[in-house]
């Protein structure tokens, strides 16, 4: 049966390069005037990382010569840009290449389950505006997991293990940070042993993750005990925590896909349309019953307000995943 053969992607036939090309030059001179006051000034780091993207998988920027060492047969490998949430190649790869890692090197075979923790609108803003508290929130949420686990498992100094994931994205790209979290469903405890935990309630989750928030919020100096008040006499505080099925020991494929999921990137091309006589941009809701049209410039606003910081991490490791317990 004869091998595949090699046939290189080109970037710039996809109508979202076209679009990112078409605009970029008036998306940097109008920014500062039409976007700044929404979605924060515009980093330095996220221009690098569009002007990487429009090099990325192009010959003329800088090839490799792939050569087999038994046949001779030989084909030029482009450069990528391998940056994050912009590039839709490079962050697939990212995203393949971390299910099968995660499945292989970090969870072990036991139970887990699928948890998401979101925030209400009114907060959201504060973690635009400064991305380090990203990183508190998936402490908040590491924090709620552990004591709600701990409680349940009758054992001495038991211990989970997470794999937490932040998202900042909503369907039609809006900031709505939240995190997605793969977690033993149940504890360690002893040497490795493993106690299963009953299912957790997710309204007493919630009822704990409010309470870290308001308190880290409140210790950075984001909100004031009036706005905590208020959001606490809401009938629906706006939080919320869903808690998935769990996931059997033996179901490698969902464990795999979960992961994957937890870190896709921000949009999909195959739901994008681009309008170039327009200048407009058509995005598809997920489930295909809704769309939404943007100008091409506030689609790139939004899709810059998703790029992580340089060397920000997005995912992080909890207790019996940590990187210290593992060693």
């Amino acid at each position: 049966m004869p091998s595949s053969v090699y046939r290189p992607r080109k970037p710039q036939d996809s109508p979202y390069y076209q679009c990112v090309e078409d605009h970029l030059q008036v998306f940097e001179q109008v920014y500062e005037e039409r976007f700044e006051k929404h979605y924060g000034f515009f980093r330095h780091y996220v221009k690098q990382v569009i002007y990487r993207y429009l090099d990325c998988g192009i010959l003329h920027n800088g090839f490799a010569r792939v050569r087999c060492g038994d046949c001779g047969h030989e084909y030029l490998l482009a450069f990528s840009c391998k940056r994050r949430h912009f590039c839709p190649s490079c962050h697939q790869k990212r995203v393949v290449e971390f299910g099968e890692w995660l499945c292989q090197e970090v969870i072990k075979a036991i139970p887990h389950r699928h948890f998401i923790f979101s925030i209400p609108k009114i907060l959201r803003r504060y973690f635009m505006f400064d991305r380090k508290l990203l990183s508190e929130l998936s402490r908040c949420v590491w924090e709620t997991l552990k004591v709600a686990m701990q409680e349940a498992v009758p054992e001495r100094d038991p211990i989970p293990g997470a794999v937490i994931a932040i998202q900042s994205f909503g369907d039609f790209l809006g900031f709505n940070p939240h995190a997605h979290v793969l977690c033993t469903d149940g504890c360690f405890y002893g040497k490795g042993i493993f106690r299963v935990a009953q299912r957790l309630r997710p309204e007493a989750l919630e009822e704990i993750f409010r309470h870290k928030v308001f308190k880290m919020l409140l210790c950075k100096g984001k909100i004031t005990e009036d706005l905590v008040h208020m959001l606490m006499g809401w009938r629906h505080s706006g939080f919320n925590v869903f808690c998935g099925a769990r996931i059997d020991p033996g179901d490698e494929g969902a464990i795999e896909n979960l992961a994957r999921y937890i870190i896709r990137a921000s949009f999909s091309q195959e739901r994008m349309t681009y309008i170039p006589e327009e200048s407009k941009v058509i995005y598809e809701s997920k489930d295909g019953k809704e769309q939404r049209a943007f100008e091409a410039l506030e689609w790139l606003a939004a899709m810059c307000s998703h790029i992580p910081e340089k060397g920000e991490q997005m995912v992080r490791y909890y207790g019996y995943y940590s990187n210290v317990c593992r060693g």
